[in-house]
């Protein structure tokens, strides 16, 4: 019983609204990214990172040793769409205190699901490459952006999420996928950039938009840096046609291979917040 009404509590938490800071929602538009503190409790966050932490566990396919993996595997494991698997899991990812956020930070009145994914750095993973999300996928509009959410207190130690400020408004390294090549390309070129690249505090979020450039360092600390991440997009996105093999691959996984030129609205991509009520 008492588990029943703890999570109810935890449900609503995450459904209550957060306000945002005043100047946030015009760093977010000239910067590509902005991180709130204060957004989840500890509480809720040992819950959830309880829950989620099994199920990366579970569900991960990656058991190569460290010295055998590609640096794109060396980053972190990776483990997609957790809301499908558990309901806990879900009422964590359809959050409508989050939602809210994305949607009052897009500026837009509805945001749809992308996915959510699980990226948790092992202790001794190595650098995730300077890279854009939207590379990968097949959408028109680049009015998306991902929620981070550390499940713990994040050192720098533990390889914090770094962000390259303002480069969403270049159209610099966008055929690059996360590699080495991506990293030397983009650590010459992001010389413009003033970087963004501090700890993250217990509760603390970011958001960053679709076309921004980051990356992680590795991680040092001894134990796993557990994150959560949503991804989410306006409702008024249209599906494109894929531009390179992993757009085609995210087509089909996330976008349930919705028509290109229609909206991306399949069962894998419900509404999560929406000013229409």
């Amino acid at each position: 019983m008492m588990e029943t009404k703890r999570s109810a509590l935890f449900e609503k938490e995450l459904a209550a609204p957060f306000t945002l800071p005043e100047e946030a929602v015009s760093f977010f538009t000239e910067h590509g990214y902005v991180k709130l503190k204060n957004v989840l409790s500890a509480e809720i966050l040992q819950h959830y990172g309880d829950i989620i932490t099994d199920l990366v566990f579970k569900l991960n396919k990656l058991d190569k040793p460290m010295a055998d993996r590609t640096t794109y595997e060396k980053a972190f494991l990776q483990v997609m769409n957790l809301w499908r698997e558990d309901e806990e899991a879900k009422a964590f990812v359809f959050s409508a205190r989050l939602a809210k956020i994305a949607a009052d930070l897009l500026q837009v009145k509805t945001v749809r699901l992308y996915h959510d994914q699980a990226l948790y750095k092992e202790s001794s993973g190595g650098i995730t490459p300077w890279h854009a999300d939207q590379f990968y996928w097949p959408l028109s509009s680049p009015k998306t952006v991902t929620v981070w959410i550390p499940l713990q207190k994040t050192s720098m130690e533990m390889g914090p999420l770094a962000f390259a400020e303002k480069s969403h408004e270049v159209e610099i390294g966008r055929d690059l996928e996360i590699s080495d090549e991506s990293e030397a390309i983009m650590a010459q070129q992001l010389g413009q950039f003033h970087i963004n690249e501090e700890p993250f505090d217990l509760g603390e979020v970011s958001f960053h938009t679709g076309w921004l450039f980051h990356r992680a360092g590795p991680n040092t600390s001894g134990s796993a840096r557990k994150v959560m991440t949503m991804i989410y997009m306006d409702a008024d996105q249209v599906v494109t046609q894929p531009k390179n093999s992993y757009q085609q691959a995210d087509w089909e996984a996330w976008l349930a291979s919705k028509e290109v030129g229609t909206s991306p609205d399949s069962e894998l991509n419900p509404v999560l917040y929406s000013y229409h009520h």
